[in-house]
């Protein structure tokens, strides 16, 4: 016995430590919110979102191919002469991609603002989280109301700035690509641009801008407002920039009405 005693005095030294619950490799499940991601886990991660983007992306353009044959009539309706002329061999392949690829982003902002929302979440409180998340919805509404508006007054942007021609500059027949570039130009503009109302909102949460700050800024505002609808909107006409610069300034004032009851 002594000597199995002995034995086992001598081998005592050389067995493996066991891991406690909280110590570092611990088989043992941590609590979730007390993990710090890596530089690396945020790039895999943004990159999982990114590619899970394209897809959406990739599977409404295919949808949009399927329907750009149709909304390509649509919109070529729109024109006096309901013809434009395809000046290249591949103008007509071009411009059915050019509106898949924007079908495609309108079909699926839906995933692209949950793949924004689930990358940036993890990063915010449980109170900012509760406060962001109803906004989500709103950026989806706010996405299908600049679309939407850019329908509505594309035929009165059109008919401006084709009420410049003579009968030495005519506007018979337009050339498909600038015309279709215009077009989904107008559409993304819209879109993207009816977004800064959340922007607006996520700067408030975090501290950056207030109520206050944004009241008092009303006259920058006005003025960055003009200037950015203005250069997004293509094709220089009057309408569009002045529709789409309303409506945003509308937009900012509502922003900062809720900023202000949420007490920022």
């Amino acid at each position: 016995m002594a000597d199995a005693d002995a034995l086992g005095e001598v081998a005592a030294p050389n067995r493996l430590p066991v891991p406690s619950s909280g110590a570092p490799g611990s088989t043992g499940s941590a609590p979730e919110a007390d993990r710090t991601m890596s530089l690396v886990d945020h790039l895999v991660e943004l990159r999982s979102r990114v590619i899970k983007s394209i897809l959406a992306v990739v599977a409404g353009g295919a949808i949009g191919f399927v329907l750009s044959s149709r909304v390509r009539t649509m919109l070529i309706e729109l024109l006096p002469a309901a013809k434009v002329q395809a000046l290249g061999v591949g103008d007509a392949f071009a411009i059915s991609l050019k509106i898949s690829i924007v079908i495609g982003i309108i079909l699926a902002m839906p995933i692209l603002l949950y793949q924004l929302w689930a990358f940036i979440a993890p990063g915010l409180t449980p109170n900012e989280r509760r406060l962001v998340r109803p906004w989500i919805p709103l950026a989806l509404f706010f996405f299908a109301l600049g679309v939407a508006i850019a329908w509505i007054i594309l035929p009165f942007a059109l008919g401006f700035l084709l009420g410049f021609t003579d009968q030495y500059i005519t506007g018979d027949t337009l050339a498909a690509g600038p015309y279709f570039d215009f077009v989904t130009t107008m559409f993304l503009a819209f879109g993207l641009l009816m977004e800064f109302p959340i922007v607006l909102y996520a700067l408030s949460r975090v501290g950056i801008v207030t109520s206050a700050r944004l009241a008092s800024s009303r006259r920058i505002a006005i003025l960055g407002i003009a200037v950015f609808a203005t250069v997004a909107t293509p094709g220089g006409d009057l309408v569009s920039p002045t529709v789409l610069g309303g409506t945003m300034y509308l937009l900012y004032e509502l922003t900062l009405l809720a900023i202000r009851r949420s007490g920022k």
